[in-house]
């Protein structure tokens, strides 16, 4: 019984060494209770009413693959067309380059006389086109993305066709960067085109449309709203 007061004056001590050692901050010992400062369940304020990002389109989907598969063959009947056309010398004369452009279109043109549009853009790679551009105006790039598209005049109405020379009497925009990364690559012959509210497949050495999906961009992004 005499032990009691020796271990208060003990418990006492061990109190004062505490506080000294960590300051005036309080020293939560109860069972269970944790620091508010420490507690890993509170949560951030900040990033609280923050809306989640969008998840990022499977460029392995069974549609961007069928995409990618055809344009490798439109590639390989591109490179096979070329070959017979006359190499053109370096030149800075843009007469000769449209010729030699135009020649090729035409071969290219002549070699795939029945291509329609979905034939690079099949119904299954337009719901993944679909997706990956849905995500691409809704999410937090969105404000970036609908500026680039903005940079490119405003179009009321816009008639193109497949396996036909893209007309110079229309403007076209380039995709966005971070679109881009939502995309199947391309190779070097071909380039994604925004025109209006339609995505483009454009030949870019004979600057003929491949093949095209007609309003898969929001038009709001295109009209300057």
């Amino acid at each position: 019984m005499k032990s009691r007061p020796r271990i208060a004056i003990q418990i006492r001590s061990a109190a004062l060494i505490a506080l000294a050692v960590f300051g005036a901050s309080p020293i939560y010992i109860s069972a269970g209770q944790d620091s508010p400062a420490q507690n890993p369940r509170s949560p951030n304020p900040q990033t609280q009413n923050q809306p989640a990002p969008n998840p990022p389109p499977d460029l392995k989907s069974p549609g961007f693959q069928e995409f990618s598969d055809r344009v490798q063959k439109y590639v390989q009947l591109h490179k096979s067309v070329e070959a017979t056309v006359p190499k053109l010398k370096s030149t800075n004369e843009p007469e000769l380059i449209v010729a030699h452009q135009k020649i090729l279109a035409r071969k290219i043109k002549a070699a795939r006389a029945h291509a329609k549009r979905g034939d690079i853009f099949t119904p299954a790679a337009k719901e993944a086109f679909v997706k990956a551009i849905s995500s691409e105006f809704q999410g937090p790039q969105a404000p970036h993305a609908k500026a680039t598209i903005k940079q490119g005049a405003p179009l009321k109405t816009v008639h193109l066709h497949v396996n036909e020379i893209y007309p110079e009497s229309i403007p076209y925009t380039s995709v966005p960067p971070t679109m881009l990364q939502k995309l199947p690559k391309l190779p070097e012959e071909v380039a994604y085109r925004a025109v209006s509210s339609d995505l483009v497949l454009l030949d870019v050495k004979a600057n003929l449309v491949v093949d095209y999906l007609p309003g898969v961009i929001p038009i709001e992004a295109s009209n300057g709203q």
